[in-house]
């Protein structure tokens, strides 16, 4: 592992931005609002170098202009969403390598939540932005994907070694936690996490991917299949979303 630094800083009301530092430059995944940000560059002493956008949503961008007049930050994001992103100076795919911090970031195609939605897999950090994909006990509502493309996406992220860092895009997690003790209310390491977090020990956002393969009912979907009635994995996913949604 390189030495790399990971800060989270919450925004707006429940929205989260992360700052990577390594090799004296710094990247920040996502932009929900400048200030905060700013203010915790400022703390540090650090120069923002890069923008990383996992998608389009205004709760992922708001910040990218005051940001960029500030800093001079260059701005990575999709290619196939440039459309709908700020301007970008750098434009990825999926399975393209891209620089964060001076170190490889991996591009990932993790529709569902949108069309277009990335994560970015930096391996030397051992951490993964997913923005509003893989989320801490949950997954992003399917405003523009269906469930078959969100499963698909999920198990892309899950291929990732399980020391990899999960650093979501909101803080859910009281939502999230009582959804998925609805399903899995069997579940002892679920428990001790809605448990921990509810006592302020900790966040439950970032989390490992170890973690959130013992606690998140998504990534728990073939183990859940039969209590839920469900053929396979993926139609157990289909008919968590479904229920989350309604939840």
């Amino acid at each position: 592992m390189s030495h790399a630094e990971i800060v989270t800083i919450r925004c707006r009301t429940d929205n989260y931005a992360y700052l990577l530092r390594a090799h004296d430059r710094t990247a920040l995944f996502d932009a929900p609002e400048a200030a905060p940000i700013l203010e915790a560059l400022a703390e540090r002493g650090w120069e923002l170098d890069q923008i990383l956008l996992t998608h389009h949503h205004n709760d992922h961008i708001a910040g990218v202009a005051e940001l960029v007049a500030k800093t001079g930050a260059k701005v990575t994001g999709a290619k196939a969403d440039a459309h709908r992103l700020p301007p970008l100076d750098i434009s990825v795919s999926p399975g393209d390598i891209c620089e964060a911090a001076g170190l490889d970031a991996e591009v990932i195609d993790v529709s569902g939540h949108t069309v277009g939605h990335i994560a970015f897999h930096v391996a030397q950090a051992e951490a993964a932005f997913t923005g509003d994909s893989l989320m801490a006990l949950g997954c992003g509502r399917l405003f523009e994907g269906d469930p078959a493309m969100m499963w698909d996406s999920l198990m892309r992220l899950n291929e990732l070694p399980g020391n990899t860092l999960i650093c979501s895009g909101h803080d859910y997690c009281a939502g999230n936690g009582a959804f998925a003790l609805s399903v899995d209310d069997r579940n002892d390491a679920l428990r001790q996490r809605i448990e921990a977090t509810a006592s302020a020990e900790r966040p439950c956002a970032p989390a490992t991917l170890d973690e959130e393969r013992a606690t998140n009912p998504f990534l728990r979907a073939a183990a859940l299949a039969a209590s839920l009635g469900a053929d396979t994995p993926a139609d157990a996913f289909a008919k968590l979303r479904s229920m989350k949604d309604h939840f």
